[in-house]
């Protein structure tokens, strides 16, 4: 953890230091090596979230785009008593996870149907094939009538398998830690997969890294969110619409050929 409790005051891990975990109040000592970040680790017992791992450099620099007291969020389920940390919980109630290591399906549906409103954001640069695919997939991709909105065919052709199901927004870094002066190097943007396929076609967003993190902090970000899932969820009723009538058709067309038949027999 990045922040523990001293005198109810929220503290960055500091050699030497010792403090409170905010979540489940046990003892937590600093540990501030050369190899991980600083980071808080409870003294006697394993860490409180099941769901927490080790941070690296890059959930921190994301995490400090945002308020120290949106940071390692504890929230409560009232009705099974389970507690979790979520990255970054707006006031908005929006959950942000940023997700470096490798996760399970059962994991992952979890966390969504716990958080609910919630974004994921990966670090693209962990798997060395991630980038190249998406790269080599950019013919799948072609724009839309909304400007940084796409069309991409077969998201599996551009995007990891593991985040292809999940029911939230997930966005891909593919910059991770590095730094790059060419706004037009494809890496600078974040790129956005919405859950929601119409047939083949999924929906891509390309955001700028800054316009992600204001719109996350005011509030906008999930007001558009809900409005373009609003448009995919009618779309995908209109295709599954004609999709059913065409099939209809086929079938009566097949019939009234076999009856046809059968009255020449």
């Amino acid at each position: 953890m990045h922040f523990a409790l001293i005198n109810d005051q929220m503290v960055a891990a500091k050699q030497g230091l010792k403090g409170s975990c905010r979540g489940c109040g046990q003892p937590v000592i600093a540990k501030c090596g050369t190899v991980r970040v600083h980071h808080w680790a409870h003294q006697r017992s394993e860490m409180c979230d099941s769901w927490w791992e080790a941070e690296k450099e890059w959930h921190r620099s994301w995490k400090n785009n945002f308020p120290h007291l949106w940071q390692e969020f504890f929230m409560l389920d009232i009705h099974t008593d389970e507690k979790h940390i979520a990255d970054v919980r707006t006031d908005q109630g929006l959950v942000i996870e940023f997700q470096h290591s490798p996760i399970k399906p059962e994991e992952r549906i979890a966390r969504e149907k716990f958080y609910n409103d919630m974004v994921w954001v990966i670090d693209g640069t962990r798997l060395i094939h991630d980038y190249p695919r998406f790269l080599k997939g950019q013919n799948q991709i072609i724009a839309s009538s909304q400007s940084g909105i796409f069309n991409v065919y077969d998201p599996e052709k551009c995007f990891p398998s593991a985040w292809l199901n999940s029911s939230v927004p997930v966005l891909f870094d593919f910059l991770g830690n590095e730094s790059i002066t060419n706004p037009l190097d494809f890496r600078s943007p974040l790129y956005c997969l919405f859950p929601i396929r119409v047939g083949r076609r999924g929906t891509l967003a390309r955001i700028p890294r800054r316009a992600f993190v204001k719109t996350t902090i005011n509030g906008e970000w999930s007001l558009r969110v809900k409005r373009i899932m609003s448009e995919l969820l009618k779309a995908r009723k209109e295709w599954q619409d004609q999709k059913e009538g065409s099939e209809r058709s086929w079938q009566l067309h097949e019939l009234q050929m076999s009856q046809l038949n059968k009255g020449r027999g």
